[in-house]
């Protein structure tokens, strides 16, 4: 697989320290000083240009060409600035992989000169090298004996990874993990990322069986498709944890320019997270919380949390952070409450929960209330609140809860309030691995971490089509000419009369409107629609979406509303005239919008609309609407693509959702109108890509449906969404050996579609596939199969229709790497469907799909004794070589040229 040129930094087999002295307080000489405490296996030097003969008796040479041979590795930790020197003579040498730790100078050197930066970027496109950093703490993988790092203390080893971008952060990250009896399987700080990017590294851990548990210090995501690809696969295999700086602007550190119609564009980061399945946190104690407790607990059902408390005080601190976070208090059945009553357990509102022990509880009681209390089927978790006292000791306590924990049903969340008996309470639970927290506060936020990765992870799963509610190919044809015309004109916006045409292409009705050009054309408009009404002067001062509501120039100085008279009319439309030309001396006048006043009907008003953010691309909006929309602060944002369980979610975050639900005449029904909406806008991203932003305010929702009344749609670049949609144009109908077969990429619902395929398959088959027997596939590894990132990987699947059920015949896969430079096929059809061309057809599939998608080269791995295979990928033009140590032959297939010299050289990586 692709991340292979990692290895040479994660597994190097040498390694040369640039830089290195014999001074201690020299960055080069503590980073040796730990490659040789770790117990580097491979060979180590060192160079020096000031030709010292060792360095902590490590041979050192003037310069890299002296070495006695090329090292995998270069650590370099020379001064910053002579850096892109040091890389130069690096690659010269033949050298492929540098780790820069130099640091302390910027790398903005000003306008019209190079910076720095470009200089480091440009030395690694020139040779093919790759670099990582300069400014990081470094790699270090305990495991293999690997600390290339300026670490203060030894690094443990365990199967957590942590990737950070703050080389100090980092050194802290160490110390936490220590005094927490935390190990890492990789520790990994990226300084400045010229070269190697964060989502790089991902993807490389993810190929990593040591890798349980992701820990991420974010600062700056440069390029959102990459790292949602590689951070979404991440999480379908392992749990992610992430800290994100810059929540305010004072605290970015890229200078991004706000995103239009979204208060915080730390709103985007929650929501990209989320859909990638990841937990954010807010400091680093609370990443070793929620470490603790998701490594150790599988997410509850619900958000039901039981008290068990020997004081109501401390039960009622907890209850308030439960509501707070979004989080249930549950209600004991009426068997429980007999239970607690009849044992004389519950002191003070006996059978309710919280479950109160009182003051002379002994450990007991605890272990009785918890027996009944985890037995209740509407509870998902137990929260047991001790606080100390002469009767219930923490210890005592706490041994008699480990020996008891392995009867309860439910998962038992521990807090020993206190310090100095809690720590003993603490450690008894530590050790047996219960877990256990200082305080109730952080007991209930370990409690919601659990309930968020259940949210999370099911917003993973979700694989939206890029053509759910397709707009028919005339419809979308006129929205580009549209386009095409507004930009040959040199707008960078449509029409009000033209968004309106945008919306009915996508199915989303809008409020009926007259357009007039002047006075007469009013009078004849007014006579054809019915009153009261609203006139609007639409101009290019009003036709930007996510206007500050706040400003001077507002909405009402183009708009005047609830206008009884049809003479009226004409005197509001001079009036507005007369404001546009005073307010907005700059704007180009389009035309007069007369509407009949769109009221009653028991109508909510609601906004939705699409913005664009600097990092992550097209999001969507949705909230209250009207002249309340800034006051209210209701606006919920959601990366596309969306389906309706997605879009539903969105709806349900917002007070908009919690008003349909109060307020509509049929609830189900509107919100399933609201829900089918926000997928059209979701279509229109995916169909539209140079729409920059839409704003639909107010957006009525009454009996009668959905009605936009007022919109503003603007252009800009074409752009990518940071998620990429299930392909659904990919699909094809064909007809072979009589049947007709539909071939389409793979969905995350076909899994049951793979487990019948399965048995419909021989022994010989399956070891074709899997090169071992493999009687069954576990739910992990039919997620794996059926839950792709469509970005980086590819499987089409043959299907065809028996007895009014889906069967699948058949699967071609392909596994891209981070640079689409490789991709590795695998393909496998059903017994019973050998011998009608089916592998062919799909093999031919999938090359044209590659070939299509820029990739350079298609490789694959197969068994020597499959002949049918070899004589196929001889006929498709495949290169065969054989491997006859490992009994397999190596298959090639060029794709495409490499168009520039960087591709050249990773395809040669690649292929080494």
């Amino acid at each position: 697989m692709a991340t292979q040129f990692l290895r040479r930094f994660f597994a190097p087999r040498s390694l040369v320290v640039i830089g290195a002295s014999p001074r201690p307080e020299s960055i080069g000489g503590v980073v040796l000083n730990n490659v040789l405490e770790a117990g580097f296996p491979g060979p180590v030097w060192a160079v020096n240009p000031r030709g010292y003969d060792s360095v902590h008796g490590v041979a050192c040479y003037r310069r890299e060409s002296e070495l006695p041979e090329v090292p995998e590795l270069a650590i370099v930790c020379s001064p910053l600035k002579s850096v892109p020197t040091v890389l130069t003579r690096l690659s010269a040498f033949g050298v492929r992989a540098a780790l820069v730790l130099s640091g302390g100078v910027s790398t903005d050197e000003g306008a019209g000169v190079e910076t720095l930066r470009q200089r480091l970027q440009r030395a690694a496109l020139a040779s093919g090298m790759r670099i990582m950093g300069p400014e990081c703490l470094g790699i270090a993988v305990p495991s293999t004996r690997l600390n290339a790092t300026y670490a203060g203390q030894p690094i443990a080893d365990g199967n957590v990874a942590y990737l950070g971008q703050s080389g100090m952060l980092g050194n802290a990250m160490i110390d936490w993990a220590a005094g927490r009896d935390v190990g890492f399987s990789h520790l990994v700080t990226l300084g400045d990322s010229v070269d190697v990017q964060l989502a790089d590294v991902i993807d490389y851990l993810n190929q990593s069986t040591r890798c349980r548990s992701l820990l991420l210090h974010l600062e700056s995501i440069r390029n959102a498709r990459h790292f949602m690809t590689a951070i979404r696969e991440a999480s379908r295999n392992r749990l992610v944890l992430a800290i994100k700086s810059g929540r305010t602007a004072e605290a970015t550190l890229d200078a991004l320019p706000p995103t239009p119609g979204i208060a915080q564009r730390d709103e985007v980061v929650d929501a990209a997270l989320a859909r990638a399945g990841v937990v954010r946190v807010e400091d680093s104690d609370e990443l070793f919380d929620a470490l603790e407790t998701l490594s150790r607990f599988k997410p509850p059902r619900s958000d039901r949390l039981a008290i068990v408390s020997n004081g109501v005080g401390p039960a009622l601190l907890a209850i308030d952070k439960l509501i707070e976070g979004g989080g249930q208090l549950a209600v004991l059945s009426d068997e429980t409450a007999r239970g607690l009553v009849s044992a004389s357990l519950d002191r003070s509102r006996p059978g309710q929960n919280p479950v109160d022990l009182g003051g002379s509880a002994r450990p007991a009681d605890f272990i009785a209330a918890l027996e009944l209390v985890t037995r209740d089927p509407g509870v998902d978790a137990v929260l047991m609140l001790h606080a100390p006292t002469r009767l219930a000791p923490a210890r005592e306590t706490a041994e008699a809860l480990v020996e008891a924990v392995s009867r309860f049903r439910h998962r038992v969340l521990v807090s020993w309030m206190g310090l100095k008996e809690a720590l003993a309470g603490r450690s008894v639970c530590n050790r047996a691995g219960v877990p256990s927290y200082i305080s109730p506060e952080k007991a209930v936020r370990a409690f919601l971490h659990l309930a968020r990765y259940r949210r999370v992870q099911r917003l993973l799963q979700e694989t939206p089509p890029s053509l759910p509610l397709a707009a028919g190919t005339d419809a979308r044809e006129r929205c580009h000419a549209l386009i095409d015309e507004a930009l040959a004109r040199d707008r960078d916006h449509l029409t009000h009369q033209e968004t309106g045409e945008v919306l009915a292409a996508y199915g989303i009705s809008s409020a009926p409107s007259l357009y007039a050009a002047d006075l007469e054309a009013v009078e004849h408009a007014t006579a054809r629609l019915c009153g009261p009404w609203a006139v609007k002067a639409v101009h290019s001062g009003n036709c930007l979406p996510f206007r500050d509501q706040r400003e001077s120039s507002l909405p009402a100085s183009s708009l005047i509303q609830d206008i009884e008279q049809p003479g009226a009319v004409v005197d509001a439309v001079v009036r507005l005239g007369e404001r546009v030309a005073r307010e907005n001396p700059g704007s180009s006048l389009y035309s007069y919008c007369l509407q009949t006043m769109q009221r009653g009907k028991q109508s909510l008003q609601l906004c939705a609309g699409i913005t664009r953010d600097a990092e992550f691309g097209p999001v969507i909006v949705f909230g209250v609407g009207g002249y309340k929309v800034d006051v209210m602060a209701d606006r919920q944002i959601a990366l596309p693509p969306l389906n309706l369980r997605l879009a539903k979610e969105l709806v349900e975050r917002t007070h908009a959702g919690d008003l349909i639900r109060e307020h509509a005449g049929d609830p189900e029904l509107a919100l399933d109108q609201v829900c089918r909406m926000l997928v059209k806008l979701s279509q229109m991203i995916a169909d539209l890509p140079r729409l920059r932003g839409l704003e639909i305010n107010p957006l009525l929702l009454n009996a009668d449906g959905i009605t936009a009344v007022d919109y503003a749609l603007d252009l800009g670049p074409v752009t990518v969404q940071a998620i990429m949609p299930y392909p659904e144009e990919l699909a094809e109908t064909v007809m072979l050996a009589g049947l007709s077969i539909e071939i389409r990429p793979i969905r995350g619902e076909d899994a049951p579609l793979i487990t019948h395929f399965h048995t419909f398959l021989s022994e010989q088959s399956i070891r074709y596939r899997y090169f071992h027997h493999k009687a069954v596939l576990s739910p992990r590894e039919l997620a794996q199969l059926s839950q792709i990132n469509y970005d980086r990987q590819m499987a089409f699947i043959a299907v065809t229709r028996r007895d009014d059920r889906e069967e699948m015949l058949g699967v071609v896969r392909v596994w891209n790497d981070a640079d689409n430079i490789r991709t590795e096929f695998s393909i496998i059809v059903r017994d019973d469907f050998h011998g009608i061309g089916l592998g062919r057809l799909l093999m031919e599939k999938i090359i044209r799909y590659s070939r299509q998608a820029g990739t350079l080269a298609m490789t694959g791995t197969i068994l020597a004794d499959n002949l049918p295979m070899r004589h196929l990928l001889v006929g498709l033009g495949f290169v065969l070589k054989s491997n006859i140590e490992e009994g397999v032959i190596e298959a090639t297939l060029e794709l495409n040229a490499p168009r520039s010299d960087w591709q050249r050289h990773r395809l040669e990586a690649a292929m080494d």
